[in-house]
């Protein structure tokens, strides 16, 4: 029982790292992205990406997961029942339910990227404006002196924050289980439906703890590297 036990966590484990992983692929340069929107001087984008980073953060990431998972079937469903829906709601109707994991990775990607911009932000704001000006007067541009003189000092200011980050986010993956993905938790809890036995869904803290174990690890690593900057 134990072994089989352990294939079938390992099994959800799987889709446990895989959206972990990906979401940190998709996540971090989009969160980049949106952190200059919210810096913009172009003031209408600013006030856009502000409102929506304000309601990706201030809703919860499950509610998020169920919108994206059934809100296109939804709309399709109005649509269908149209008398005369023309060409774009002919084309709205057509549309089908999310596969489970895509619609869970959407989610989690947005949910994240509106995080980490915040963080990206708070660092790149962070950083003395005598440091923007000296590169300006040597006759750096724009591009030369973000690469050159800011990002190194941002990715140091922005670790320990970050790293906080991407250890919810493993936690944060149990979520998945609520449209039914086949993660680990969602895994452990199906022992207690089909076989009465809950030491399964305990047993799945000990793949979180070593997980979060080696990334707590890894990251005090990277902080040591990069103390070779101390302003």
């Amino acid at each position: 029982m134990f072994w089989q036990v352990t294939l079938d966590l390992l099994e959800g484990f799987g889709t446990t790292t895989k959206l972990f992983a990906l979401t940190l692929v998709f996540a971090l340069p989009l969160g980049l992205i949106i952190s200059f929107g919210s810096m913009s001087k172009f003031k209408p984008l600013k006030a856009v990406i502000k409102v929506f980073v304000w309601v990706i953060r201030g809703t919860p990431l499950m509610l998020q997961m169920i919108v994206i998972y059934y809100g296109p079937g939804l709309i399709a469903n109005y649509a269908s029942n149209l008398e005369n829906p023309g060409a774009f709601m002919t084309w709205v109707a057509s549309w089908t339910v999310f596969d489970r994991f895509l619609a869970v990775l959407i989610a989690f990607v947005i949910n994240y990227a509106c995080y980490f911009s915040e963080i990206y932000r708070g660092g790149i704001e962070g950083i003395p404006i005598g440091q923007k000006e000296a590169g300006q007067v040597l006759g750096m541009s724009k591009t030369q002196i973000f690469f050159k003189v800011i990002l190194l000092q941002v990715v140091k200011r922005i670790v320990p924050p970050m790293s906080n980050e991407i250890i919810t986010l493993v936690k944060d993956t149990s979520l998945a289980r609520i449209i039914a993905v086949y993660e680990i938790i969602y895994m452990g809890q199906n022992y207690i439906k089909t076989e009465g036995i809950l030491w399964p869904l305990f047993y799945t803290g000990a793949f979180y703890l070593i997980f979060c174990g080696v990334l707590t690890l890894l990251f005090g690593a990277i902080e040591k590297k990069l103390n070779y900057y101390r302003g």
